[in-house]
């Protein structure tokens, strides 16, 4: 009976520690892109969501209705981005956490299209090296707001410690 008890310890302590050695998988087919091919999240991770996450004003001497007062997309990537980290950090998370962005463009009016490199860039400033992230990029005909040019659904996790 002895041995069966021990045994049995042996298995729980071995399973446990299996369990709690689960991590959150990032997975890229090419290593130089800021963008993951996947990501495998393990039974028990806790997950936040996001909603929608834009920029605020940044220059208020600029009438607040305006592109203006809200910059361009590269600036507008990076103040919805830290909005989105103040919101992480808020919930006991960081950007390192972040697995998954959805990321919506709109035209700049000085291009005619979606500023693609200048949200790259901003978005390069959050996540690059080992914090990268599954993304998908899209231009929108327009947002509720018409002077945003980007906003973020944002996902982290954490795995089961």
């Amino acid at each position: 009976m002895k041995k069966i008890l021990t045994a049995a310890a042996c298995a729980a302590v071995l399973f446990s520690a299996g369990a709690n050695a689960a991590e959150i998988k990032r997975t890229s087919a090419n290593p130089k892109s800021p963008i993951l091919t996947s990501v495998t999240i393990p039974a028990g991770s806790e997950i936040v969501m996001l909603s929608g996450v834009s920029a605020p004003p940044i220059d208020p001497s600029k009438p607040a209705n305006s592109f203006e007062a809200y910059g361009d997309t590269k600036t507008q990537t990076i103040a919805a981005l830290n909005v989105a980290k103040k919101n992480l950090e808020a919930l006991g998370y960081s950007m390192s956490d972040v697995v998954r962005v959805m990321a919506y463009v709109g035209a700049d009016p000085k291009l005619g299209k979606m500023d693609f490199a200048g949200m790259n860039e901003g978005y390069m400033q959050f996540f690059n090296g080992n914090s990268r992230t599954a993304r998908t990029t899209v231009q929108i005909a327009a947002f509720g707001v018409p002077y945003f040019l980007v906003e973020f659904e944002i996902t982290a996790a954490k795995a089961p410690k």
